[in-house]
């Protein structure tokens, strides 16, 4: 975004959508062939994406192969293949994007350490921030609000714009670069100049709530709140140890707002957490219907809340509508952002990656999410997170 009456296009919002943009090491060879691994009843690694239509991969390095023998850019050529092909969310990176996205799978990325959720009253409000950042050097704190970055208005932007403007996805910002945030605390307004730095996220948090009011004379555990800020490698076995780990009464608030996907994998892994195999999600690749399965052995007996908001998207929507369609977890917040199109990576003659879209999932009941969203069995605007742990204690859950 270069002003404030301009927006992201569908390219602006993916690449800002927190990895997003992540590869699975097992798609190596399918980044060569152009061909995704065999479904056998066990979870395969991809992204998931948003999508009008799709390219044919063949047209697109043809026209690489062509740009590269005259001495010209492979990636652009792609690039204008893709563009003219209304494959909304298919895109083409340098080596060194690419670079970046498997670094991403790692949770590591280059920014100033801020994580953003839509506030009560619609505003943008600083979710965390990672400790020892730029943001927590410079004194923003949670609760804060920002207001403009880079002198542009984004108080009413979707956070993932706004996170595509903090990381610099839009202009490749690099590690040192600058970006000058707008931040309100209450009536206090400050600027504040921050350099992006290299950081790495832990993307799995765990913390405990506190029993009932109702309950605090009695022996109830309290709840566990797991919070999974994006599906980086690793992140759906931190899930799942929360889970075991967590006291046999105490009940979970899985916070999914905000998650902006990554690896359907690591999303597999985190439902298996909660079933006890069975369907987790079916999708097709160029037709050919595939399904993904849950491990067997998860806890099916814990009480379960999901939250939710219009920044889930992706892999953290095909967890939700998993958990949902079994009968598995309450859903709580607002309806998710609507990204269900199964998308993979391939080389391009130049050395550039071409990002298609391949097909699309469907929950275990048949629904689609792709630009539909789920709509959360209690949609809530405000207090979300405070309503969730009231439907948690109901269920018994200790909250």
């Amino acid at each position: 975004m270069s002003g404030p009456t301009q927006c992201f296009g569908p390219r602006g919002v993916r690449r800002g959508a927190a990895l997003t943009l992540v590869f699975a090491g097992v798609l190596a060879t399918a980044a060569v062939t152009g061909s995704l691994p065999r479904g056998s009843g066990k979870s395969e690694s991809f992204a998931t994406r948003s999508v009008a239509s799709t390219v044919d991969r063949d047209e697109v390095a043809d026209a690489a192969a062509r740009a590269v023998a005259d001495g010209k850019s492979g990636k652009e050529a792609a690039e204008e293949v893709v563009s003219r092909s209304g494959d909304r969310w298919g895109a083409v990176y340098d080596e060194r994007q690419y670079e970046e996205f498997e670094q991403a799978l790692d949770g590591s990325y280059t920014g100033v350490g801020v994580s953003a959720k839509r506030s009560a009253d619609g505003q943008v409000e600083v979710a965390r921030v990672q400790p020892g950042s730029p943001a927590d050097r410079a004194g923003i704190e949670p609760g804060d609000l920002l207001r403009t970055i880079d002198g542009h208005r984004v108080d009413r932007r979707p956070v993932a714009e706004v996170v595509a403007l903090l990381r610099g996805d839009r202009t490749e910002a690099a590690e040192g670069s600058t970006v000058v945030l707008g931040v309100a605390r209450g009536d206090r307004r400050r600027t504040e100049t921050l350099h992006r730095a290299r950081l790495t996220t832990e993307p799995v948090t765990v913390r405990r709530l506190g029993p009932p009011r109702s309950a605090a004379t009695s022996s109830s555990s309290g709840a566990v709140m797991i919070e999974v800020d994006s599906f980086t490698r690793g992140s759906g076995a931190k899930v799942r140890d929360a889970v075991r780990g967590a006291p046999s009464d105490a009940g979970v608030l899985l916070d999914l707002r905000g998650n902006s996907g990554g690896l359907v994998t690591e999303a597999v892994t985190a439902a298996s957490a909660f079933l006890d195999g069975g369907l987790v999600a079916t999708y097709d690749v160029h037709g050919e219907q595939r399904a993904l399965y849950a491990e067997p052995g998860g806890d099916t007996e814990r009480p379960l809340v999901v939250l939710v908001d219009g920044g889930t998207m992706s892999a953290a929507e095909l967890l939700t509508g998993a958990l949902q369609d079994r009968g598995r977890a309450v859903t709580v917040g607002s309806r998710t952002f609507g990204k269900g199109s199964v998308q993979m990576p391939s080389k391009l003659p130049g050395g550039s990656v071409a990002e298609l879209t391949v097909g699309h999932y469907r929950t275990p009941a048949g629904r689609s999410v792709d630009e539909r969203g789920i709509t959360p069995d209690l949609t809530v605007d405000s207090k979300a997170e405070q309503r969730a742990e009231t439907v948690l204690s109901g269920l018994g859950g200790g909250s």
